[in-house]
């Protein structure tokens, strides 16, 4: 059986999908909701998404891009009300709104000029009034309800920002001096044909007093997200495509019982990639001083993917093939012949099939008993 995913995205899980109203919410750094989304809102991974399942039920990560208000004008904290930012002010997302410090966070780091490109996952997108960008104030306190007063503004972008195929925004923003450590990054999409405007927690680390790295030549575009462990036999294939979707580049790991476990798979994957990719780096992005790492670790859904500067506009696929569990394919067998003498449990194969004789017969020439239509004869195996 071969399974495409393409990431990052929304999966489609029958009758929980996200309903019609759904729009969109910010990917890099990723919203915290749609991280708890992308762990699996059935069994979600980390302490923090599990709590907030406790809290709230499953459905709000379902519903990750329909964190919405119809606010009037631009009167955002009455809409949505201190201790509920993260939430959007709506009693589905109450469980997003809890205080912890356990949050996944993204690494943001600046380029050389000190801007970070953010990316909005727009899954219907609209005419745009504004972006706002926010972040927690020094000394804000994760063990607190997030209010208004906690935040500071850094950046605005007015209008409908520059869209990918993919339809996602992107908007590239200088970060602002003098952070480190574990912040909130809220963001608020207003929209400039009504009043309805989207609200967006992102949990992220700052990284830290030390200058930004003279190069970061690498852009997050998505991460691997395991569901299930692979049988023996079964393969990964991360697939490059040109900005134009021509095929790009291609690499593919095989995997046995052990490299095929749902934390280990992602990890040997990037290994491959990361060895042979000009383009393409999977793993967990580290700075220190002003060297730049992306580094692979062993878990379900940590690694990040990643895109060299010199290769805008390419995207990736990863293809999972499984494989059969180191179950021995049926042996070579003899063509059946019309005519022939068979043995009871000689197998032959044909059409493209094998078959196990059931009794001693000879197929005598013209009696038309051939495997596929003699039942008392053959057994297809």
């Amino acid at each position: 059986m071969k399974l495409h995913w393409h990431l990052p995205a929304a999966l489609t899980l029958g009758c929980l999908s996200a309903p019609l109203w759904a729009h969109g919410t910010m990917e890099i750094p990723i919203n915290r909701v749609y991280s708890c989304f992308l762990e699996g809102p059935e069994a979600p991974k980390t302490s923090a998404c599990q709590a907030a399942k406790q809290v709230g039920g499953t459905q709000a990560m379902y519903d990750w891009n329909g964190i919405n208000q119809n606010p009037q004008g631009d009167n955002h904290q009455a809409a949505v009300p201190d201790g509920t930012l993260c939430g959007g002010g709506k009693a589905e997302f109450k469980g997003f709104n809890l205080a912890r410090s356990d949050w996944r966070t993204t690494s943001i780091v600046p380029d050389a000029n000190g801007n970070f490109e953010f990316i909005y996952k727009a899954t219907a997108p609209h005419a745009t009034k504004y972006f706002k960008f926010y972040v927690t104030k020094n000394g804000w306190n994760p063990e607190q309800p997030l209010k208004w007063s906690d935040l500071e503004p850094f950046g605005t972008i007015n209008g409908t920002p520059q869209q990918d195929a993919n339809k996602r925004y992107h908007m590239t923003l200088k970060l602002p001096q003098g952070k480190t450590g574990k912040h909130i990054i809220f963001n608020v999409w207003k929209r400039s044909d009504s009043e309805e405007a989207f609200y967006s927690c992102s949990d992220v680390n700052f990284g830290g007093e030390t200058a930004p790295p003279a190069v970061n030549p690498w852009k997050e575009i998505g991460n691997v997200a395991a569901r299930e462990n692979l049988p023996a036999g079964s393969s990964a294939t991360l697939r490059v495509f040109d900005s134009l979707g021509r095929d790009a580049e291609k690499h593919t790991v095989a995997l046995n019982a052990a490299s095929g476990q749902i934390a280990n798979w992602p990890y040997e994957l990037a290994l491959k990639v990361n060895a042979a990719s000009p383009s393409i780096r999977i793993g967990v992005m580290k700075s220190q001083q002003r060297a730049v790492s992306i580094v692979p670790v062993k878990d379900a859904t940590a690694n990040r993917v990643y895109l060299n500067d010199s290769y805008k506009g390419y995207s990736f696929t990863i293809d999972l093939k499984k494989g059969d569990g180191g179950v021995n394919p049926p042996p070579a067998a003899d063509a059946w012949k019309e005519g022939g003498k068979y043995a009871r449990n000689q197998v032959v194969s044909y059409q493209g099939r094998q078959y196990r004789c059931l009794q001693p017969h000879t197929a005598w020439a013209g009696a038309g008993w051939t495997p596929s239509t003699q039942p008392t004869l053959w057994q297809a195996i």
